[in-house]
């Protein structure tokens, strides 16, 4: 099984990793390789992964506020679709 990115979503990984990586010189490295080990995760158990809209799931990050929003395409492969953080998980009812 293999993974995809919404264009949108990796200009928002991007971001957040300038982000951490402002506050403290390594942390965007450290969220990076959390979320590469999040993907690696989800695809190996695509509906571990609690349905939070129709065919969407989200997947924690560890150790950082953030979830991963993705879907399995018919020809399974995940198609992430999002990155969140927990506070506007909170915003949006999630």
């Amino acid at each position: 099984m293999s993974f995809s990115f919404h264009p949108e979503a990796e200009d928002e990984l991007d971001d957040a990793i300038d982000y951490y990586e402002g506050i403290e010189p390594g942390l965007g490295y450290d969220f990076a390789l959390e979320v590469h080990s999040t993907i690696k995760r989800t695809v190996e158990f695509p509906k571990a992964r609690v349905l939070v809209e129709g065919e969407i799931r989200r997947s924690l990050v560890k150790r950082f506020p953030y979830g991963i929003l993705y879907s399995e395409e018919r020809n399974r492969d995940i198609h992430r679709r999002s990155y969140e953080s927990s506070s506007r998980a909170e915003l949006l009812g999630a």
